[in-house]
Order: C-alpha cells, then structure tokens, then sequence
C-alpha cells in the first residue's frame, strides 16, 4: 500500500517504520521545516528514539498534498493539533479512503468528543476512522519488542484493512474491534491513570497503592465508557486494562514521569517543561473533568486529578479526598450506570 503518515514524533516514527518493514510505500509528514530537515539529514529523532534510525526508504516531506495519492492515512500528531490537521486533511483526501488515528485524549475544543468524532466531521463523513489503541510504547515497537493492540472502527472493511496493514508476524499483532467508543475512551483516560499513578511513585506509596489506583482508575473509565455506549469487555481487554498497565508502570510512559516530578513536588508546569514532550494526561484530565460533568457521572479519581493539577491542591491532600469518600460497595458502581 502507499501510506501517508502524518506526524513525525516517536510513534508517528515508530509506526512507518513498521509499516516500512512491511512492504509499504511509506511518507512521513510533519509541518515543521526545521523538523523535517533535521530528520532528512540524521534519519533519527534521537531525543525520543535514541539510537533508531529511519530507513532510507521512508520519504519525509512537509507537503500533505501527498496524501491524496495514499491508500491508508495515518494520523500521528498531538492531540492538540488533531482537529486542525483533520481540517486540512479534507480538501486533500479523496472520499473512502481509510483514516487510522493513533493519538489518544479527546477533543477539548469541540465538546470533548472522542477523535474519530472529530476527523469524521471534519471529512464531512466521507472517510472510515479506525483507531489504532493499545498497550504500546514507541520506544519497544521501533526496536521490533512483541506487542499487541486493537484496530477499533464502525466499519469492518476499515478495521481489517488497517489489521493488514499494520499486521508483523515477528512483533507486532493487530485485533480488530467494532467497539471504537471504548477503545478510544480507554486510550484517552488512561493517561490520566498515569499520571496519577506517577505522583503516586514520586509521593512514594507501595504496591497497595498504586494497585488500587489503577484499579479504581479502570472502574470510572469504564463507567463513563458505558454510559456513553461502550461494551464492558472492552476495558479488560488491550485498549483498557493492557494499556492503563504499560503506562502506569513503565519509564518509558512521559506520563508516568511526570507525574512523579509532580508527586516529588514540582508543579504540573514544570513537570512537563522537564519531561520535554507532549504529557497527554494533563490535558485529557480537563477534558475528562468536563466530560464527566456533562453526562453526570462520578469520577472521583478525574476529579482529584483535576484539582491537584488545575486548582494546585497538593497530592497529599488529593489522596485524603479519595479516602474519605463515603463508604459503599465496589461492584454495584463499576457497570451499573
């Protein structure tokens, strides 16, 4: 297949190496010049894949005129520019070409949507959205690491096309699922998990902790999920419980870092100035916070969440707010709405 991915940070790289290694024509987009040519010139981004080099038969470009030609359209950028590279994505791509997004958070500026929400109104409904989601760090994927993750979509064609493309007998394992509304909340609220799991670190709580953090974590997520029509088994499966894993526990999730900056007392701002990339929690926070307001949903966690990183309540005092709830029992809240 010819592939246009938009988006050259680590997995926007990670990925067309994949899809490189599996036969496709592949061109990398990004709209920073700068950017472009440094990629052009070190086939590398050495601060977030260090030591990975971009194969020769990746093209690189800055014009996205390209993707009008691309049998698949992969979007890779940062949630914040989601909506605005979707916009412009539309008077290039011809209608029933598929559009894989593989960000995750939710759209702030359009009433907290989920992301095929927004690329499907701004292709005026004319183009399949699979989202690709799961347990998947870039850093192992670019280095051929055993992974698996879901190709979520309304429609099935769409879904296995994306399963063949991105499909690696050697390392790399795609589900299909036509649960796109669970998969993409799983994908955006789990960020928010992380962090929190992170401060959790930083503030240095034991293993009790943080289990329960996760665990109750997932029990909201999947709360909100049903209440906005997702399928309960999707949360323990990759987009869910599989990713809120990988990125509670691992260094290689910015949002885990971060939060342990937090947790050892800088602010979210500076936590993320030193972390030195895009922390998607912090932003889907906002928007799960919103989110959950308007469809009258508890979250406590989100909400505790928002506080200590918007309001500047110290996590200490987060924590108290999480324990002092009252009393209740655990599995008449987690699927009942």
């Amino acid at each position: 297949m010819k592939i246009f991915m938009l988006g050259t940070g680590g997995w926007g790289i990670a990925l067309a190496m994949l899809l490189h290694q599996n036969g496709h024509k592949v061109c990398s987009w990004t709209y920073l010049q700068e950017e472009c040519d440094l990629l052009l010139r070190e086939r590398a981004n050495e601060k977030l894949l260090p030591g990975v080099k971009i194969p020769e038969g990746i093209g690189i470009t800055t014009d996205m005129s390209g993707a009008a030609q691309a049998d698949l359209v992969v979007m890779a950028v940062p949630s914040f520019a989601v909506a605005s590279t979707a916009e412009q994505l539309a008077s290039i791509v011809p209608a029933g070409t598929v559009i894989v997004n593989v960000g995750k958070g939710l759209d702030s500026k359009n009433g907290y949507c989920r992301f095929s929400e927004t690329i499907s109104r701004a292709m005026g409904g004319k183009n399949p959205v699979v989202a690709l989601t799961g347990p998947t760090h870039a850093e192992e994927v670019a280095r051929g690491v055993p992974t698996a993750i879901v190709a979520a979509s309304e429609s099935r064609e769409a879904a296995e096309l994306t399963q063949e493309a991105f499909m690696n007998d050697r390392y790399f394992r795609v589900y299909t699922s036509s649960d796109i509304i669970g998969c993409e909340l799983g994908g955006a609220f789990k960020n928010i998990i992380a962090l929190g799991a992170g401060i959790a670190d930083g503030l240095g709580l034991g293993d009790n902790s943080k289990a329960a953090f996760m665990t109750r974590g997932l029990t909201e997520i999947a709360r909100l999920g049903m209440t906005l029509g997702a399928k309960q088994e999707t949360f323990a499966g990759l987009s869910g419980v599989g990713d809120l894993i990988v990125t509670c526990c691992s260094m290689h999730s910015r949002n885990r870092r971060a939060g342990i900056l937090i947790g050892k007392g800088k602010t979210a701002q500076e936590a993320m100035q030193e972390v030195g990339a895009t922390v998607e929690g912090y932003y889907a926070t906002e928007a799960g916070y919103h989110l959950a307001k308007q469809q009258g949903v508890s979250m406590p966690i989100t909400e505790a969440m928002y506080e200590v990183l918007y309001n500047g309540l110290p996590a200490t005092e987060g924590i108290k707010l999480l324990l002092g709830r009252p009393r209740r029992g655990e599995h008449e809240e987690v699927w009942v709405r």
